[in-house]
């Protein structure tokens, strides 16, 4: 038998190589879910927030402090909750004050996490959690604003509104800090007051009133100032006058005393001419334009009207 007609089994059995690169594949496919797998169960801690841990729906830990974290895969989830500040805007309620007028109060909230795990097993969630601080705050407010009167809550002026923000958070923290709710009322502030619907208009009647008596009371007591000064100035100007008519009837007896002493002086030096003087005089007051005389001719008095002079 020739070579030729000889065949090695050796030659045709398939090759080992496939199943090298096999394993190699299933070997980076596990190395790969692996790393996966660490990956989508690191997790962040940033500033200004919480990380609560769950196995199983229960709290195992929480984490504050900024940084990489790891959690066990499948059985473990992360939730965050705020870290910082919170707002919250208390809804109006209607309360009664001290001399017992109903009004409408509107607030809101500063608060913050304290203690996450109480929070989250004393009240499950944050809108809860908020839920149940707006309950103890209306109730605190209700019971502060129960012993001011109406005006002192609405006037800055009377109001102590300051210390009764104060009372207010201070009685809030007592009741969170019995109940374990893990949170903690920072401040607490009045936004505005209002009064009921059905009220409104009875107070306003009420504010136009009180206003129009005021003005009266102010146009009342004008009046009666005007009338003090008009009445003032009346008799400044009688005194006044009355003192100018006295001084002008002393000057005029000092003028007449004085043209007598000239008349008589006059009368002593020249007779005739004052004689002459003292007709003429009586001319002018006696003498008009329609004015007549029935005098003799001969009279002296008609002489010196008519020109004739001595």
């Amino acid at each position: 038998m020739s070579d030729e007609n000889i065949v090695d089994l050796n030659e045709r059995r398939p090759s080992d190589e496939w199943r090298k690169y096999v394993k190699l594949i299933a070997v980076a496919i596990i190395l790969i879910t692996i790393l996966a797998t660490i990956i989508s169960n690191l997790f962040i801690v940033e500033q200004g927030e919480y990380k609560v841990v769950r196995q199983f729906g229960e709290v195992v830990r929480v984490v504050d402090e900024p940084g990489l974290n790891y959690k066990l895969p499948f059985i473990q989830s992360v939730t965050t909750l705020p870290k910082y500040q919170m707002i919250y805007d208390i809804p109006p309620a209607e309360i009664n004050t001290l001399d017992k007028k109903r009004m409408l109060a509107d607030h809101y909230a500063l608060w913050r996490i304290e203690d996450p795990q109480l929070m989250i097993s004393n009240a499950a969630t944050i809108e809860r959690a908020e839920a149940i601080m707006g309950e103890i705050i209306f109730s605190a407010i209700r019971a502060e604003l129960g012993q001011l009167n109406f005006d002192e809550i609405i006037n800055e002026e009377k109001s102590s509104r300051g210390s009764f923000n104060e009372m207010v958070r201070e009685r809030v923290n007592e009741a969170l800090e019995r109940s374990n709710y893990g949170i903690v009322l920072t401040d607490v502030r009045m936004k505005r007051t209002d009064l009921p619907e059905e009220n409104e208009e009875a107070v306003y009647r009420r504010m136009i009133s009180e206003r129009q008596s005021t003005a009266q009371d102010y146009l009342s007591q004008g009046d009666a100032e005007a009338n003090r000064i008009k009445a003032n100035t009346d008799r400044e100007v009688q005194e006044i006058v009355a003192t100018a008519t006295a001084d002008a009837r002393v000057i005029e007896g000092e003028g007449e005393e004085e043209a007598a002493s000239i008349y008589n002086d006059a009368f002593g030096r020249d007779p005739d001419f004052y004689q002459l003087y003292r007709t003429l005089q009586s001319y002018e007051q006696t003498i008009g334009e329609e004015t007549v005389i029935v005098l003799p001719a001969d009279s002296p008095y008609a002489r010196i009207l008519m020109g004739y002079i001595d």
